[in-house]
């Protein structure tokens, strides 16, 4: 690792929140360099999980836990000072090796149960309350907080939505980095930096611009998914109390 001061900024989501959004948000910006998921493939190998584009998944990307976390603690281009990870916070399949996220910059980023269900159902069936997220962000708020004296940033898809260059300029100036109008908005299109499986869960930002203002849904979570939701609510309402 050189050294350069680069803002390391690792952005904790569930599935089926504005991540990919947000990715695009900050890879906007002419001074950062983003990574989409890079645990996912060793998510995949580790729990057997049958997801979608499966094999094209696990060729694309180290399953080496350590040269994972090598990877996100190295380098990025010269003319980028700032690294921003994003990550689903269930492929981290136990806390007890997150020590190296200790001089990251941490944020979680949140969104309703039932929402996330929804959206989450129509994609994938839900095994388990883990495949939502909301259990591991908890556990890692907590752990975040045992390292570094002090909780992670917690920051509401909905919040965004309604009003992105409010919630991206105290987003920025958690990270201690200047906001930046670019951040609004992204030529459409794929990016060499999505992940192989964006052409499955990716549809809706690649064919976006910016943020798409705030819409609450009016569908249902199905009757068979409604104790996710029941099991979920309680983390989500802990972490919302944190928000910014």
């Amino acid at each position: 690792m050189n050294d350069r001061n680069i803002t390391r900024i690792a952005m904790w989501s569930g599935p089926r929140n504005i991540s990919t959004a947000m990715m695009r948000s900050f890879e906007n910006r002419k001074d950062t360099s983003v990574i989409d998921e890079p645990f996912y493939a060793y998510y995949l190998n580790k729990t057997g999980l049958n997801h979608p584009l499966r094999q094209k998944v696990l060729a694309s990307q180290s399953i080496n836990w350590d040269e994972i976390v090598a990877q996100l603690n190295g380098e990025i281009p010269r003319e980028k000072t700032i690294f921003y990870q994003k990550h689903m916070v269930h492929h981290i399949l136990s806390f007890d090796k997150i020590g190296w996220v200790k001089n990251f910059k941490n944020c979680l980023l949140i969104r309703h149960p039932k929402q996330v269900i929804v959206s989450y159902s129509k994609q994938s069936k839900i095994n388990s309350i883990n495949d939502l997220g909301f259990v591991q962000q908890v556990e890692l708020f907590e752990q975040i907080k045992n390292l570094t004296g002090s909780y992670p940033a917690v920051i509401d898809s909905k919040d965004i939505l309604l009003d992105p260059k409010l919630y991206l300029s105290k987003l920025c100036n958690y990270f201690d980095i200047n906001f930046t109008e670019e951040m609004l908005s992204w030529p459409i299109g794929q990016r060499m930096s999505d992940g192989i499986w964006g052409s499955h869960w990716y549809k809706n930002v690649i064919n976006s611009n910016g943020f798409v203002p705030y819409k609450e849904s009016k569908e249902s979570i199905h009757q068979d998914d409604m104790q996710f939701y029941k099991d979920s609510i309680e983390h989500y309402n802990y972490l919302s109390s944190y928000k910014l």
